[in-house]
């Protein structure tokens, strides 16, 4: 294999692998590729076979603790011939000996426990189809996120999310065509939710909330401003309230990863977990 070589990718290449994740139907965000090469310019990564790229896979770094490996697809015509693994091989010796986490697809869980990730839970994509036929009050304790100072932010979504991840989340939050929106109650932050255009409708991510009230208050907030659907909302299914929420609205499931990690698991609340951020950078 001399003449196959692995990289990392330039942010205008992240969007190739942007391109092909939409070509495999999975619906990525319009300004994901911006987004992801700004939580780690180092991260992205591509294997060339006589200088085409036929396979790409992100592993980003958050911190000296913990990151996320991702977006990895092979060109269909490659697959099976082994051109994935030295591909997954950089990108964990990139992570080193960090806690990493990855959502992989049911089928491909064995080859990822062969390498040491082990199965932590479910999460389940599920899709709303159409507006919500009921009224949706008026709630003075949902503000714009902007208005919630960005220390409380990181403070409230490291409980969520296993690293700090300041970088991302001010470009995540104000992006482009986003609703993003917080829950405020005698000035403590309860929840915040983001909901972002993707080729095909919104996707939420992330939702965190204390509870089911609040997490409904946000779906509800967010979903009114939709200006095309499907939505769809990744949930972990360990969360009880969070698939209380689907079921309420009576979304539909129609895709299921499993949450792996290697090198341990992750301090982190899943019961505020009411919708992930990502499948690709968790």
């Amino acid at each position: 294999m001399d003449n196959y070589v692995i990289s990392t990718m330039t942010e205008a290449e992240v969007q190739i692998a942007i391109d092909w994740a939409r070509k495999e139907g999975w619906n990525p965000g319009l300004n994901d590729a911006k987004c992801f090469y700004l939580s780690d310019s180092h991260g992205f990564f591509k294997g060339e076979l006589d200088g085409e790229i036929i396979a790409v896979g992100s592993a980003v770094i958050y911190d000296s603790h913990f990151a996320f490996c991702g977006l990895y697809i092979v060109k269909e015509e490659f697959r099976g011939k082994n051109y994935g693994f030295p591909l997954t091989k950089a990108r964990l010796d990139y992570v080193g000996d960090r806690l990493v986490g990855l959502d992989g697809v049911l089928e491909k869980i064995s080859t990822y426990e062969k390498i040491g990730y082990k199965n932590v839970y479910c999460n389940a994509r599920f899709e709303l189809l159409e507006p919500i036929k009921q009224e949706i009050p008026e709630n003075s304790n949902i503000i714009n996120i902007a208005k919630v100072p960005l220390q409380q932010l990181l403070d409230y979504d490291r409980e969520c999310f296993p690293a700090y991840r300041e970088q991302f989340l001010k470009f995540w939050i104000n992006q482009a065509g986003a609703f993003s929106y917080a829950y405020m109650d005698n000035n403590q932050l309860q929840g915040y939710i983001v909901m972002r255009p993707c080729y095909q409708g919104y996707k939420i991510g992330p939702l965190f909330a204390d509870d089911f009230d609040q997490a409904e208050a946000l779906f509800l907030a967010a979903c009114s401003q939709a200006e095309s659907f499907p939505i769809y909302l990744d949930i972990p299914l360990p969360n009880d309230a969070a698939k209380k929420l689907v079921d309420k609205y009576k979304m539909k499931q129609v895709f299921a990863t499993n949450r792996m990690y290697k090198n341990g698991q992750p301090d982190i609340n899943l019961n505020k977990v009411f919708g992930i951020t990502t499948f690709e950078l968790g």
